[in-house]
């Protein structure tokens, strides 16, 4: 019998520190975006953050060190080449991306209006392809990187509480996405993985939140019984972004206080 192979000292912390590596966060103007992009600060990565809105932007660059703001909407073409032109020059490299911007528009599915359905796939899946495309071939070639695209609990089951038909339908589709490049492109390096949040307070979260008698609802309806907190996303993130997750792809992470299980 060969002797048993000698233990390597664990260093748990560090497996989720991304110390020297660079970020891209979409849709970091605010909401989940924002604490996204502070807690890959806090875990020592630059980080590139991309949305619409500049002076939000600014104003959270200012209190995040080696952060760079990037006015970008990332349904037109020539915003995205920009954006990952000017992050790479910025950081020389992207390792992470975060595919988080998002809309929603709530409307019963017989009278949702074709080109808001149109709008929300554009944003919500089109858009995110197109971006994870870009930044996924500097990703291959260097034969490494972390894509993370931000889903729903909503695109893995129906709305429930709400008539989301487009929100819902760009959602699956970026969870089955997230299941194709995982697989097609993991030999070659890149990890591809989604969040799949629960009901979480946020700007897009803002008209189901304001009403009381919805929130006792979600927190009847979730096994933990409440809606989710902000930090509670920070732990899963890391998890995904970093060496944590190195043998993790194509996996939609749920964080839903257990929505899913029943």
């Amino acid at each position: 019998m060969s002797a048993p192979r000698e233990s390597q000292a664990v260093d748990a912390a560090s497996l989720f520190r991304l110390d020297g590596r660079v970020a891209l966060v979409t849709g970091a103007s605010s909401g989940l975006g924002a604490r996204f992009a502070r807690v890959l600060t806090a875990a020592g990565a630059r980080v590139v953050l991309a949305a619409r809105r500049m002076d939000r932007l600014r104003e959270l660059s200012q209190a995040l060190p080696g952060s760079l703001p990037v006015e970008c909407d990332i349904t037109k073409d020539s915003d995205v080449e920009r954006l990952v032109t000017t992050a790479l020059q910025h950081g020389d490299r992207i390792d992470v991306l975060v595919n988080n911007a998002g809309t929603a528009d709530p409307y019963r599915s017989e009278d949702e209006p074709i080109e808001a359905f149109r709008e929300v796939i554009a944003l919500n899946l089109t858009a995110h392809f197109l971006v994870s495309q870009r930044v996924g071939r500097h990703m291959l070639e260097r034969g490494k990187g972390s894509i993370i695209n931000i889903v729903s609990v909503l695109g893995v089951v129906g709305g429930g509480l709400r008539s989301l038909p487009g929100y819902t339908a760009s959602k699956a589709g970026l969870a089955n996405l997230t299941r194709q490049l995982g697989s097609e492109w993991a030999g070659r390096g890149v990890r591809v993985n989604a969040l799949a949040p629960g009901y979480f307070e946020s700007e897009l979260t803002e008209e189901i939140f304001s009403n009381e008698k919805m929130v006792k609802r979600i927190s009847q309806m979730t096994p933990i019984g409440r809606p989710g907190l902000a930090h509670e996303l920070d732990g899963p993130l890391l998890f995904l972004a970093s060496d944590a997750s190195s043998y993790v792809t194509g996996h939609i992470l749920a964080v839903d206080g257990g929505w899913l299980a029943i």
